[in-house]
């Protein structure tokens, strides 16, 4: 075995040498890092020849552009807010919590939590985000291993590796996706269940997503060009001015050059002149923060943020925000450009995860902060529903991400068939001759009565 192999094997976590290590259940097939050794690959983005020239939009290109200031902030915003988001799993709509259900809540919980070895959930989430953002490739490996309590495992894969069989005919037992192994003649084959892959913004030309760091790709190199000209200018790396002088012989203009150069320059002394005419300082520009382009790079920016769905004041751009518009803008910034991608990954999760490689097709994952952003506003909702007698306790609690209680608010039993008093200041069970049935407590002569009804616990 060479370098390259046991490098390529410590880095894919193999015991041995092939694929033979990876038939058991459990283990990763895709490769960790497969672009960390391509030759040049930091390097590749820049053109040869004309520094001016744009780059093409590769993987390669799309990695090195994230790195800049403005598209790592925009980035942030949207993967930062994503991935420390409150999640849950929890039962689907009309399906009724059994011991069954509530045991596979549990194991996808702490299966979501750990999901391998070395990342936590959030560590697993933000690099196939940071995919999803910047060329619309996210992807992660799923493999069941078996276990009651651990179900499943997720790796994060370099979505730039994978490529798709584009007549694939939905048979689960053929390839659809391949990983380009670095160093192998063939890549690392996976069926449809065994990676989940998500498409921003997919399209019928090609399979495909469309990240929105390529959307802002040249707009982005405009942006750098230009920074980096004001930089140079700002630096006073770039001449702005010259010194005409009238009737100088070559020799008097040499010996000023160096008189400058050894007498005056950098030394903070000033300088005297003695000539028969007064020297002209001739500009090659206006002397202001014009020649900058402040208002180009500025106009650069909100295109930079309408490419990530963002507002201009996320990015810095706060002149023209006030106290009345600040609030909306952030609004606009959730509702466009972090639920849309929450939700697609969310239900790729319950998609590619839960119903394809554990075929469980009764639980779902979605993320707690998208239901509501106010938890004042959410709890004064559902007192009102408890007062109404249209959601029991269980079922509050279901929302809210808690397991079913079986003792009553007032330290009765069955909490899960209690129902709201008059002013949902509290609550208590009334079980009369011993059926099933509760009744809710009475205030001021008004009450809500409520039917038999499961206590249910509908997520973890």
């Amino acid at each position: 075995m060479g370098v390259v192999d046991r490098m390529r094997g410590a880095l894919r976590g193999w015991k041995s040498d092939g694929l033979e290590a990876a038939v058991a259940e459990g283990v990763r097939k895709t490769a960790m890092l497969p672009s960390m050794l391509t030759p040049l690959a930091r390097s590749a983005w820049r053109p040869a020849g004309n520094v001016h020239a744009l780059p093409k939009a590769t993987p390669q290109n799309l990695r090195r552009f994230a790195e800049m200031p403005m598209a790592r902030r925009a980035i942030n915003v949207v993967k930062d807010r994503i991935s420390s988001m409150d999640w849950q799993v929890r039962a689907k709509r009309d399906v009724a919590v059994t011991e069954e259900v509530a045991a596979r809540i549990r194991a996808l919980r702490c299966a979501l939590e750990q999901p391998n070895p070395q990342d936590s959930f959030r560590t697993l989430l933000e690099p196939v985000l940071e995919d999803i953002l910047v060329g619309g490739f996210g992807a992660a490996e799923v493999e069941p291993t078996g276990d009651a309590l651990q179900p499943v495992r997720l790796w994060p894969v370099d979505g730039a590796t994978v490529a798709m069989d584009v007549a694939w005919n939905g048979d689960s037992d053929a390839p659809r996706y391949v990983q380009t192994a670095l160093g192998a003649a063939a890549g690392v084959p996976l069926l449809d269940r065994e990676l989940m892959y998500v498409r921003l913004n997919p399209r019928t030309h090609t399979p495909f997503g469309l990240g929105r760091l390529e959307v802002a790709f040249e707009t982005l190199n405009q942006f750098l060009t230009a920074n980096r000209y004001a930089g140079k200018l700002a630096s006073n790396s770039v001449v702005q001015y010259a010194l005409w002088l009238d009737e100088a012989t070559p020799q008097q203009h040499e010996r000023l050059i160096h008189w400058w150069q050894d007498e005056v320059e950098g030394t903070g002394q000033v300088p005297i002149l003695s000539t028969a005419k007064k020297p002209e300082v001739l500009r090659f520009a206006g002397g202001t923060d014009a020649d900058l382009r402040l208002q180009w790079q500025t106009f650069l920016l909100r295109i930079v943020a309408n490419a990530f769905d963002l507002p201009p004041m996320l990015l810095g751009l706060e002149h023209d925000v006030n106290r009345s518009t600040a609030s909306e803008m952030a609004e606009q910034a959730f509702q466009s450009a972090i639920v849309p991608v929450a939700k697609l990954l969310a239900e790729h999760i319950t998609r590619d995860v839960i119903g394809k490689a554990l075929g469980w097709d009764d639980v779902e994952f979605v993320f707690s902060d998208l239901l509501t952003r106010d938890s004042t506003e959410e709890a004064d909702l559902q007192i009102k529903l408890l007062q109404a007698g249209v959601l029991t306790v269980a079922e509050v609690r279901a929302m809210r991400g808690l397991e079913a209680s079986t003792v009553g608010p007032n330290g009765s039993g069955d909490g899960g068939m209690s129902a709201a008093t008059g002013d949902g200041d509290s609550f208590r069970n009334n079980n009369e001759n011993g059926e099933g049935s509760s009744s809710a407590a009475t205030r001021n002569g008004s009450g809500v009565s409520g039917g038999e009804q499961s206590s249910e616990s509908g997520a973890v």
